[in-house]
């Protein structure tokens, strides 16, 4: 069997997805304390690097999506599935995790 070669570019979601690059996490508080990687939270920001096509309607059409690549959106907290590429943090969600275009 032969080996995948998974990176960024080679990932294309399918039906209502989306791959977002995750946005890094704030390594200082407002107060300039240095926090370690255990007490970080998980960022809900990042940058969508690849969308799927949309879903598919009752009647077979494709709805399309609200967010294009380039976006930078906000989503649900524990949406969706973390992926890591070269040594970024990516998610991969549904359309439906995505509440909001940011910036």
């Amino acid at each position: 069997m032969a080996a995948v070669s998974l990176s960024v570019s080679t990932v294309k979601p399918l039906g209502d997805r989306i791959f977002v690059k995750v946005a890094e996490s704030e390594e200082r508080t407002a107060g300039g304390i240095l926090l370690p990687d255990n007490a970080r939270e998980k960022p809900q920001v990042g940058e969508v690097t690849a969308v799927g096509p949309g879903k598919l309607t009752e009647d077979g059409k494709r709805q399309p999506m609200d967010v294009k690549v380039g976006d930078k959106v906000l989503y649900s907290k524990y949406a969706g599935t973390e992926v890591k590429l070269a040594g970024e943090d990516y998610v991969l969600l549904s359309e439906k995790d995505i509440l909001a275009i940011v910036g």
